[in-house]
């Protein structure tokens, strides 16, 4: 018998509470079709009302200076670390330890609090899980004991890696998650895990702490989430900034697309790995890897979209055509956010409480450690589908505008002016397949 509340664990793996949007007050159609007005309407707006690049030197307000004296102080640094690295040492526990069965905590750690808590938590904090990163602690360690510098390393980072490691690990990741035949047996993810934790120690003596500001997946994704939060940071000041001023200054990393692909393609994969047709037709294929191909193909698709969207006109002189992916990409980050709030919102809540009950008692010994075994999970969203549903929608739909807004201030930014309402017309109509795409297969799954 499951302690109490554990039962919900078991949908980690099974379902990554996505939930469709049946019961959406509206037709399907309306719905696509007044969000793909939306955003037409959008452009047209801000085409005729918005001629000058506003975002790159937009300016930033002082944080309150209690919140700044709080975030700033030693204690509140030291506390973050020591927050995140008994995260991880519990993680290595019951990864190590722990049974082999879809109630071990591991499991929720893993493919609820790693992949979608830093997200929720970078969109209201900042990035988070740069502040409580485990690798940069232990790498901090390192060089105290060795009189070492931990922003520097043995080697100097390749500029021409740029965020392909990132990307590389964040497939790595969703392949897991989504293709992997054996996602829910302890052995492969601790495996994955272990894997993971090497390379991240392993980056941080050959590279410093600049690997994980670029190599890191879980860095690079939820400080990409970060920069839509209103906190950033000028000139090493605590700053209040409007979210997509702090977006506009993502540096153009290489990679940066690829990055943005596999989180909206592995997203829109898992999606529709949901929907009746797949599950109809993929049951009849012997296909080898067939889920394995599909999220390859997924991923490389909406970066191929991004790529030929921005690249479909020219930039100002002196701007090499081929960086224009990567200098745009930054404007696909709100369509992220507002596809993994609409696919992960009742997962993360209803599954996210499940671990935390989870985590008093690790071993099923009955233990209650942290006051929690005793809990139950509160399905309250569940209970309020239509609530869930227009959350959904909204969160899509408002992803997408904030897209096109991101996007225009960019074109006017890089396209010469002759180009600058022209040149965003490929953008728009991939921004508008995008928004087609997902709320079809938020409605199908």
């Amino acid at each position: 018998m499951d302690a109490p509340g554990t039962r919900g664990l078991s949908e980690v793996v099974l379902a990554h509470g996505i939930g469709g949007v049946q019961d959406l007050p509206l037709p399907r159609s309306l719905a696509i079709m007044g969000a793909s007005a939306a955003l037409i309407v959008s452009f047209v707006v801000l085409a005729y009302a918005w001629r000058t690049p506003r975002f790159a030197t937009a300016g930033a307000w002082p944080a309150p200076r209690a919140i700044a004296r709080l975030v700033d102080s030693t204690a509140f640094g030291v506390l973050s670390r020591a927050f995140g690295l008994a995260v991880f040492g519990y993680a290595v526990m019951v990864a190590v330890f722990g049974e082999d069965r879809v109630t071990n905590p591991f499991f929720g750690m893993f493919y609820v609090f790693l992949w979608v808590g830093p997200v929720f938590a970078s969109a209201l904090f900042g990035p988070f899980w740069r502040a409580i990163s485990p690798f940069r602690t232990i790498n901090a360690a390192l060089a105290k004991l060795t009189a070492g510098d931990p922003e520097r390393g043995v080697f100097s980072y390749p500029a021409r890696w740029g965020h392909w490691p990132a990307a590389l690990g964040l497939f790595a990741f969703v392949w897991m998650e989504l293709a992997a035949p054996n996602n829910s047996e302890l052995g492969p993810v601790r495996l994955w895990f272990a894997c993971y934790s090497a390379a991240m120690l392993l980056g941080g003596v050959f590279f410093g702490n600049t690997f994980y500001e670029h190599a890191d997946p879980f860095e690079v994704y939820s400080t990409l989430i970060g920069r839509l939060s209103f906190w950033t940071r000028r000139e090493g000041l605590l700053c209040l900034a409007n979210p997509l001023a702090s977006l506009a200054r993502t540096p153009a990393r290489a990679g940066l697309t690829a990055v943005v692909a596999v989180l909206l393609g592995s997203t829109a994969f898992d999606s529709f790995k949901g929907s009746p047709f797949w599950l109809s037709w993929a049951q009849g294929q012997s296909i080898p890897a067939l889920d394995t191909w599909v999220l390859i193909a997924f991923c490389t698709t909406v970066g191929l979209m991004i790529a030929a969207a921005s690249m479909a006109t020219r930039a100002t002189d002196g701007i090499p055509r081929a960086s224009l992916p990567d200098r745009f990409a930054n404007s696909v980050v709100p369509i992220v956010l507002g596809y993994i709030i609409a696919h992960y919102l009742t997962f993360f809540v209803h599954v996210g409480q499940a671990t935390l009950i989870s985590m008093s008692d690790p071993f099923g010994t009955g233990a209650n450690w942290f006051g929690t075994a005793n809990w139950r999970v509160n399905y309250w969203l569940a209970y309020h589908p239509q609530l869930v549903a227009v959350i959904k929608v909204a969160a899509v739909v408002t992803g997408h505008v904030f897209g096109v807004i991101a996007a225009h201030d960019r074109a006017l930014e890089l396209l010469p002016a002759k180009h600058q309402i022209r040149g965003q017309l490929p953008m728009l109509v991939v921004m508008v397949c995008f928004t087609v795409g997902g709320l079809y297969l938020l409605f199908a799954s």
